[in-house]
């Protein structure tokens, strides 16, 4: 059970890049903006290159079903392991999903972090520790705790007095193929998605295009299993 409980982000590009600035990402180099929708051309207006995508999405009942049938077969021979360098940590704290997402967005994206900043000192001091190990770190250190709720603090909305949620953040990252590193020419990557709430990172295929990917994959896999409307989507891409 979560051991702590933190405020909830608010999903807007304003939040998050609140909090990955002050811990540590260079504004120059990558920031987050809205994905306005999953058509064509409105996934034409996001900038490129995308680095992350992460998703705020509803739980429900038939999500939370395909959750556990996923984990129990997690690892399981037959399932598509995952490149071995994608940094994943699970999740421990009660509405911390928020910083979790943006870890798995920005460790495992190709943006600059300033030395001595509290994500690369995070970095440094889970470098060679398991998920669960990291999430221990993430509760006992204090390197995100105020960041998280300044941002949280920071959002359109009140906070709210109740702190009970049906809303999470997932995040989709690509990577090599498992038994592929990149020796010659550019390999087909793969789409990964982070949640610290699964058993580990979940490969979802090829990617070719990782914005379009995760716009299908969500299409198919998210809201075609929800009858709700609150979703929200943004893009780590070019900073400004």
């Amino acid at each position: 059970m979560p051991s702590a409980r933190w405020i909830p982000l608010e999903s807007n590009p304003e939040v998050l890049n609140s909090w990955a600035n002050k811990a540590g990402l260079v504004a120059s180099q990558a920031q987050f903006e809205d994905v306005y929708g999953l058509d064509p051309e409105l996934l034409g207006m996001v900038s490129r290159p995308v680095n992350a995508v992460v998703l705020l999405f509803p739980i429900t009942d038939r999500l939370e079903n395909k959750r556990k049938q996923e984990d129990a077969e997690f690892n399981k021979p037959g399932s598509t392991p995952v490149d071995p360098t994608i940094f994943f940590i699970k999740q421990t704290i009660s509405n911390a999903c928020g910083t979790i997402g943006l870890l798995h967005a920005l460790i495992n994206s190709n943006v600059t972090i300033k030395p001595e900043s509290p994500l690369a000192k995070f970095i440094d001091l889970c470098q060679e520790k398991t998920p669960e190990q990291r999430a221990q770190a993430l509760e006992t250190t204090p390197l995100f705790a105020d960041i998280h709720a300044e941002a949280a603090q920071g959002g359109q909305s009140a906070v709210p007095r109740n702190l009970d949620t049906d809303l999470h953040f997932t995040c989709f990252v690509q990577a090599p193929p498992f038994d592929q590193r990149e020796e010659t020419g550019s390999p087909a990557r793969r789409l990964i998605e982070l949640d610290g709430r699964r058993a580990g990172p979940l490969d979802r295929g090829p990617s070719d295009d990782l914005l379009m990917d995760v716009a299908k994959f969500v299409k198919e896999e998210y809201i075609a299993q929800s009858s709700s409307m609150n979703f929200s989507m943004m893009a780590l891409g070019p900073g400004v």
